[in-house]
């Protein structure tokens, strides 16, 4: 009752000063509102604020005294309606306008919530052949419904809209709620829910009709994620639609469900696609630490026949390395994920202090069962080396080998940037027409985990080994560096790596390339030589990650991160460590991070700054 008197007088307050403020300004005052609501958490507080019409005049110009008063009249029935859906159902309000001068006005809203409606009887229920289908029994184990818990009308539409879904989802076209009960004792703040789904039969997949003259019929049927009386499955017609749009033969695609046959339970699906443009060129800039600027030219034939045969050729330059490579690219099995490639490869790079003249011819064959991808491959390696080290000159190598990758779920093909883990295991055997003899295994795994909300911890590592007969026959393009942006920050790119003694001219600040009288090493001119280390790569590797990144509005984040690792040729010989901090500025199109990494094994050291900037082409 006393706050019945309090509001009153208010309400005449109000109604006086709004008078006051009319006579005295004009018949229209611009109006600036402010809008303090208290006595609610946030989420709360934020629906209030949107139910109050007050919200909507905030920066009005053409707002009248008696426009005042009517908005202020509404608040308590409109603080009601916004609480009601929380099961707030006997909230009690005080309002008043404060006016602070300028035609600015500020509403105070103090609320005091109640006693809730809570949850009594809850009875939800799925009836009919698909009432022991594994969809719904995780739903219903799952029911954020639970008696004595707090009434939200939103929780009670998303597991009805829950229900719904999935039946339509998953070819239960014929369902319906029997029951759709929602009944609220107010005096005794009590609610009861009874819901029930009878599911009806169960759709499947019915014939696939497909319109379109861009590659054989046949190849267009083994991207469809589905078979023909497979029970219906919505998830695979959106999936038959990205890897038919990932293919990249089509300009565009449908993927539709056509009118269900009632009585046969039937779903059909057309197929509609379009063909693309026969040829795609593309050209990239990049930067990054390891590499300076780099430039990618790019030439894809994206079909050459009606079998789905196609073409590419790309050519990369940066400072250190050059490379020219193509791929001829042959559909076998599931064509989204599995292909006989003819890949050849020019390359010409330095690895430490070693220039490389590198050309390769490798046919691979990759398949994929499950999450794993496994591509098995020969590879025909003519290597030229330059170095003051043991290991220059040419050699020649036949590799055969195989790599595993865990791939996502639901893989369709698209280009992975990393790996969850990663394998290869390769080899060579002088039997072959080889030059040297070995086995070696690389190892790669990374993982990003969300630790809390807007921190994650990535872990990345790389573990690699070597068997060799003669290590100095092994050329440079299959041994082991380390350092460099994504390996051990703080060092430059490949520069971690076992060093071998070496003559070179007394003018040269490096180990010449192109020695003139320090070729004979077992007599050299003291007078014009000295010696010095060339870096030659190792057997064995070690690198290892643990990043803790924080992100910030706008697609920022920040990291800091541990390093350490090495290239060597004994296990038990010293890795080298660093520490550092990062910023990140994740975009659609690009991705660019900067690092400053302190190498802590080195003392002395300077810091080293690490910069990667990557345009998608």
């Amino acid at each position: 009752m006393a706050l019945r008197r309090s509001h009153v007088l208010a309400m005449w307050r109000l109604r006086l000063s709004l008078a006051i403020a009319f006579v005295l300004c004009a018949p229209l005052a611009r109006a600036n509102i402010e809008i303090e609501v208290k006595g609610v958490d946030e989420t709360l507080r934020a629906n209030v604020i949107a139910y109050l019409s007050f919200d909507r005049y905030r920066k009005s110009e053409t707002l009248s005294a008696d426009t005042l008063e009517r908005l202020h009249n509404r608040v308590d029935r409109e603080v009601a309606a916004a609480l009601r859906p929380f099961g707030y159902y006997e909230p009690k309000t005080q309002s008043n306008l404060e006016d602070l001068g300028g035609g600015n006005w500020r509403v105070n809203v103090n609320i005091e919530l109640g006693e809730p409606i809570v949850l009594g009887h809850v009875d939800v229920h799925v009836t009919g052949p698909g009432s022991r289908d594994v969809l719904f029994t995780r739903l219903l184990d799952n029911l954020p419904l639970r008696t004595g818990e707090r009434l939200n009308h939103a929780v009670y539409d998303k597991v009805k809209g829950d229900l719904q879904r999935t039946a339509s989802n998953f070819g239960y076209l014929d369902a319906k709620l029997t029951k759709n009960d929602l009944l609220v004792d107010p005096p005794n703040h009590t609610a009861s829910i009874t819901l029930e789904l009878e599911t009806g039969d169960r759709y499947r997949f019915g014939t696939t009709h497909i319109e379109q003259d861009v590659i054989d019929d046949a190849l267009v049927r083994r991207y469809v994620r589905y078979q023909q009386d497979e029970p219906f499955d919505m998830s695979e017609i959106l999936r038959t639609q990205f890897a038919l749009d990932d293919s990249q033969y089509f300009s565009n695609v449908e993927v539709l469900p056509g009118d269900p046959d009632r009585v046969n339970h039937l779903v059909p699906v057309n197929i509609r696609a379009e063909p693309n443009r026969r040829h795609r060129y593309s050209f990239g800039l990049g930067y990054g630490t390891d590499t300076d600027i780099r430039g990618t030219l790019q030439w894809e034939a994206r079909r050459i026949n009606q079998a789905g045969h196609r073409f590419n050729v790309q050519a990369q330059a940066a400072s250190e390395q050059r490379s020219l490579e193509s791929h001829y690219i042959i559909p076998i099995g599931d064509p989204a994920v599995e292909k006989l490639d003819l890949e050849t490869t020019y390359q010409k790079k330095r690895l430490a202090d070693a220039d490389t003249e590198d050309t390769k011819f490798e046919p691979s064959i990759t398949k994929v069962a499950g999450r794993w991808q496994r591509v098995y491959f020969l590879t025909f390696d003519n290597t030229t080396t330059q170095t003051t080290a043991s290991n220059a000159g040419t050699s020649f190598l036949v590799m055969p080998g195989i790599s595993l990758a865990l791939v996502p779920q639901g893989y369709l093909g698209e280009l992975l940037f990393t790996n969850a883990f990663f394998a290869q295991l390769r080899g060579s055997y002088h039997s072959w027409g080889s030059s040297s003899d070995f086995l070696q295994l690389d190892t790669k795994a990374e993982h990003t985990f969300d630790f809390a909300p807007r921190w994650h911890l990535l872990l990345r590592g790389e573990l690699g080994a070597s068997l060799v007969s003669e290590f100095s026959s092994l050329p440079s393009t299959v041994r082991f560096f380390a350092g460099g942006d994504r390996s051990v920050r703080g060092f430059a790119y490949n520069e971690l790596s076992p060093e071998e003694p070496v003559w070179l001219d007394k003018a040269k600040t490096k180990p010449a390339l192109d020695l003139t009288t320090c070729t004979d090493e077992a007599n050299p001119t003291p007078s014009t030589c000295q010696q010095a280390t060339a870096k030659v790569g190792g057997k064995h590797l070690i690198t290892g990650t643990v990043e803790i990144q924080r992100d910030l509005p706008r697609n920022f984040g920040v990291a800091t991160f541990f390093d350490f690792g090495n290239a060597f040729d004994n296990f038990g010989d010293p890795l080298e460590y660093s520490v550092g901090v990062g910023f990140r500025w994740r975009l659609p199109a690009v991705t660019l991070g900067i690092d400053v990494a302190q190498p802590l094994s080195e003392p002395g050291a300077s810091p080293r700054l690490h910069i990667n900037f990557s345009p998608k082409l």
